[in-house]
């Protein structure tokens, strides 16, 4: 064969793989950025395992909640729970997936990272508008040790409707009743001051740019991007740093057994170790399947993740969901995921 033919070949070959790859999809999953970085560690381990891809759009908890609602994906992912009045509503039922944490980052000179202390009444100010300069004399106070530049403050906050959002608000609304009365909590809520940035990709982006910015992501993006993160005063009084010890002693205060609809928030738990601003991101589906396949495949990669994807959340500082309550969630699949005949998906 000559090297014209050869490489027509090759070139054709290439493209009927990639065709072949833009069409092996099959399950579709939309929402929070917060769980992106694991979720797309289990897609990769778990189609090398299983030949199945999954196709997840990063688009925030609020983009998630919509496109399940309109059954354009076979799955949402929020990191803001859906109340059971809502869930049942929408014909939805939920689960958490992962948990993780929210932090604080700053873009400061001269300041070592996890040097700076903050707490919730300073951090509340500080997205208040309250508090505009690094040397302002009530984060002064909180650092003592630590030189701190005279600086203006820029604040940077998400754009787009998060469940990162929902949990730094939440958390916020626990710690200043001046933040609850007057911004309050949600995927969106009417920052006082800042700018925005979409997806914890763009906040992490504008931290990095901005010098004297602050601004907050789910910790996996903190590492990723080898950010300055900050310590936190927690529930208990004790200034903790953000990792997989301080999120393990938050999330386990977690009562799922007890929590209709596992409807549970992890912000602000007690103990002296506990990171504040911790959160889990939750899966939504339909009730009743149209796709009872596509349901079970989705379901099926939930469960190879309880069961194989441990090792890979803790790398990336998330905690996994201890096995008593994957079964909790296995339990739930079976009693509420139904096809239309209203017989169980997952078996």
């Amino acid at each position: 064969m000559k090297l014209k033919q050869v490489l027509i070949a090759i070139t054709a070959a290439s493209a009927f793989a990639y065709t072949a790859a833009s069409f092996a999809t099959d399950i579709t999953g939309a929402g929070s950025t917060f769980i992106y970085p694991i979720a797309a560690k289990w897609a990769e381990a778990y189609k090398a395992q299983s030949g199945t891809s999954m196709n997840y759009q990063s688009i925030g908890s609020g983009g998630g909640i919509k496109q399940i609602i309109a059954k354009t994906v076979d799955f949402g992912a929020s990191d803001m729970p859906m109340t059971p009045e809502d869930l049942k509503k929408n014909g939805l039922m939920q689960f958490p997936a992962i948990n993780g944490a929210v932090v604080p980052v700053v873009n400061l000179e001269g300041v070592a990272t996890g040097a700076l202390r903050l707490d919730g009444a300073v951090l509340a100010n500080i997205y208040l508008g309250k508090i505009t300069k690094w040397s302002d004399p009530a984060i002064a106070a909180l650092n003592k040790d630590v030189k701190l530049p005279d600086q203006n403050i820029t604040v940077v906050h998400r754009s787009d409707g998060s469940g990162t959002s929902f949990i730094f608000t939440n958390y916020l609304s626990k710690v200043s009743p001046e933040w609850k009365s007057s911004v309050g909590e949600g995927t969106a809520v009417s920052w006082k001051t800042g700018t925005g940035g979409k997806g914890n990709e763009g906040v992490a982006s504008y931290v990095q740019r901005i010098k004297g910015s602050i601004g907050y992501v789910e910790y996996a993006y903190a590492l990723q991007n080898k950010m300055n993160y900050v310590q936190m005063k927690n529930h208990d009084g004790q200034f903790v740093k953000p990792g997989n010890e301080s999120f393990k002693a938050a999330a386990s205060g977690a009562k799922w057994d007890k929590a209709p609809g596992f409807y549970e928030i992890l912000t602000d738990e007690p103990g002296k170790n506990s990171w504040p601003i911790t959160g889990s991101t939750f899966v939504l589906m339909h009730t009743t399947q149209d796709k009872p396949e596509s349901a079970e495949a989705v379901l099926k990669f939930f469960d190879w993740s309880f069961k194989n994807g441990s090792k890979m959340a803790e790398s990336l500082d998330y905690v996994p969901m201890p096995e008593s309550v994957a079964n909790l969630i296995r339990n739930a699949w079976k009693a509420e995921i139904k096809d239309a005949q209203g017989h169980a998906v997952w078996k």
